[in-house]
């Protein structure tokens, strides 16, 4: 049962993060919903989940190149509903660093959001998470361990963050089970990595479902290893991405 559980999702506001809020507060847990910047989504979020069920949802602010932030925010979260079942580690930064264009700054924002503050959350979390029999699910991506051209540094980081999931599921064990996520095509990036439509046809054929995937799916596939019935998994990582890995070879 999960009536009184607890989860931490961070980069819960929009997207992939705010669709596994939702769906595991229809699974009966209490979600904590962590912010950077979009405090006004956070919020309506928020909103959303207690006018179904009342003081069910509380959103946290913490920005992670502040590294010192993941431990306040791990400590606020069971300051408010007195445990801590799941985190959720998905907020993330994704933008090309093409060769000559890669600095110091650039490294950082990258590495911080995506290795250092997962990592430093896991070990704040640890302990509450043992106390309750908890999980740990991180999102990565394909490509982990795929070339994503101009995106070096962003590819890096994710392939960092796959061994720390594994390296956390063998230090966390038996109490705490560490599982990953990984991405293949679902929401096109936004922003500075937006993808031109010519480029969105020449992904797609080299999926061979030829569909993007949805984030309802990636919240459906963590829910599940967060469950009773992935007891026994523990430093996997499951691909969702209509077979482009495996046609990748």
């Amino acid at each position: 049962m999960t009536a009184d559980r607890v989860m931490l999702v961070t980069g819960a506001s929009q997207r992939i993060g705010a669709a596994i809020a939702l769906l595991a507060h229809v699974q009966g847990y209490r979600v904590g919903v962590h912010y950077r910047a979009s405090a006004h989504q956070a919020a309506e979020l928020v909103d959303t989940l207690n006018a179904k069920r009342a003081e069910s949802a509380v959103s946290f602010c913490a920005e992670f190149s502040e590294l010192d932030q993941c431990q306040g925010l791990i400590d606020a979260v069971i300051d408010q509903f007195g445990r801590l079942d799941v985190l959720v580690n998905n907020a993330s930064e994704f933008f090309p660093t093409p060769l000559g264009q890669i600095d110091s700054a650039n490294l950082s924002r990258i590495f911080k959001a995506n290795v250092f503050a997962p990592l430093l959350l896991m070990q704040a979390a640890v302990p509450a998470l043992s106390a309750n029999s908890g999980a740990v699910v991180n999102i990565l991506d394909i490509y982990a361990d795929m070339v994503h051209p101009d995106h070096s540094a962003y590819c890096a980081s994710k392939a960092a963050l796959s061994m720390i999931t594994r390296s956390m599921a063998v230090e966390c064990a038996p109490q705490v089970r560490v599982n990953g996520v990984a991405p293949g095509a679902i929401l096109w990036p936004e922003g500075e990595s937006s993808v031109s439509e010519a480029d969105k046809a020449a992904m797609l054929e080299k999926i061979p479902l030829h569909k993007t995937g949805t984030a309802e799916q990636i919240a459906a596939a963590v829910l599940y290893l967060c469950s009773d019935e992935a007891a026994f998994i523990t430093g996997q990582t499951l691909a969702l991405d209509g077979g482009r890995t495996a046609a990748a070879g």
